[in-house]
């Protein structure tokens, strides 16, 4: 990446940063919202899970849920 686009990036973390977010570890169990785009429509659909694996890496942090079906 350019300096430049190093700079924009870093520009916009620290913008975002600030957010709250929810805490959560693993073994919470969760409500995860997902947009599902079908075509020209789209929807959300909420599903409940586990969480199984979490990475925390600031603005780039991850999650795994398991769904319970």
């Amino acid at each position: 990446m350019s300096k430049l686009n190093k700079s924009i990036v870093a520009e916009f973390e620290s913008a975002q940063i600030t957010r709250e977010l929810p805490k959560f570890s693993q073994g919470d169990t969760v409500v995860v919202n997902v947009k599902v785009k079908e075509g020209s429509r789209e929807r959300v659909q909420a599903y409940e899970g586990v969480v199984i694996a979490t990475k925390n890496a600031g603005l780039n942090s991850s999650f795994t849920v398991r769904k319970i079906s």
